[in-house]
């Protein structure tokens, strides 16, 4: 009978023992993809999802031509060349605007997705579930202990000013709170009813080094025309 090795239960047979590693891969993903699609990314649920999928497949099979004796083969071949393809779905992911790089994370959080499914595929999903905490650790609690080490006695008041077509005072307000809970009035105006063109006042106090980071993120948000930050 086939078998493959799966942690802790050993060789188990092969299609237990590979519909372990795909259930695990797609959870995996998934809790990856969830955080990453709450914050609006491009690399959202079903991209994470796929790709720990189809790293921890391509290892798997790999592996099957040694675990059965199936042939001459060398694993390491295979994962070379998912490091390599993952690497094109992290270049995809990073963009150039307006001489700014974005999606840098994204790029990032893509390459050790694809490595957690790697892992997985050898058979060892615990040292997965590992790396995937670690790495929602790193996206989820980075910034708000970031946000804590910085001193609110330097946070200054600021007020922003969006030139949008449509309403945006939610995404806004959203990318706002990211950095700072520390929104005193959101004002929006209509300037045009007709084209839609509305201007929205957000006065806030914010630390300035982040105000380029704010401007930026607002500035990629598709119905956004201008952004201006200026002291109060």
């Amino acid at each position: 009978m086939k078998t493959t090795y799966v942690e802790f239960l050993g060789n188990v047979p092969l299609y237990l023992g590979f519909g372990i590693k795909v259930i695990i891969a797609l959870i995996l993903g998934g809790l990856i993809g969830w955080d990453r699609e709450k914050k609006m990314k491009a690399a959202g649920l079903k991209t994470n999802m796929l790709i720990c999928l189809g790293a921890c497949v391509y290892t798997g099979v790999s592996l099957l031509t040694i675990e059965n004796g199936a042939g001459i083969g060398d694993p390491n071949r295979t994962g070379a060349q998912i490091v390599s393809g993952i690497g094109f779905l992290g270049a995809g992911a990073i963009l150039q605007s307006r001489g700014n790089i974005i999606g840098l994370t994204t790029a990032a959080s893509i390459w050790t997705v694809g490595a957690i499914g790697m892992t997985v595929g050898v058979g060892f999903p615990l040292v997965g579930t590992i790396i995937t905490v670690t790495l929602l650790v790193v996206l989820r609690l980075i910034d708000p202990l970031h946000k804590f080490l910085e001193s609110k006695k330097h946070f200054k008041p600021y007020h922003i000013e969006v030139l949008s077509v449509g309403r945006i005072k939610g995404t806004v307000k959203e990318v706002v709170l990211r950095k700072t809970d520390s929104i005193e009035e959101v004002v929006e105006e209509i300037l045009d009813q007709e084209q839609d063109k509305r201007l929205l006042h957000v006065y806030c106090d914010l630390h300035p080094r982040w105000i380029d980071g704010v401007r930026l993120e607002i500035n990629q948000l598709i119905r956004v025309d201008k952004v201006k930050i200026h002291r109060r």
